[in-house]
């Protein structure tokens, strides 16, 4: 198992392009949920924050592309 230091994690809150409607919220965060990543999401502001390192937000930006949004960089 790989070495998680948590001090290393901050906030990270991303711009994500596509969502519509409570249906796009809840795929994310189950998305993202299966994935390991606890997110709160704005379906108003198009957000997805979490907790994490720069490893999480490519694992995230990586399944939030798979579920069909787009990651805003």
């Amino acid at each position: 198992m790989e070495d998680c230091n948590k001090e290393d994690f901050v906030m990270m809150t991303m711009k994500v392009e596509g969502m519509m409607c409570e249906g796009c919220v809840k795929r994310v965060v189950e998305g993202l949920k299966e994935a390991g990543i606890i997110a709160e999401v704005s379906l108003e502001n198009k957000t997805v924050s979490f907790e994490g390192d720069e490893s999480v937000v490519k694992k995230a930006t990586s399944e939030i592309e798979d579920l069909g949004f787009e990651v805003v960089k």
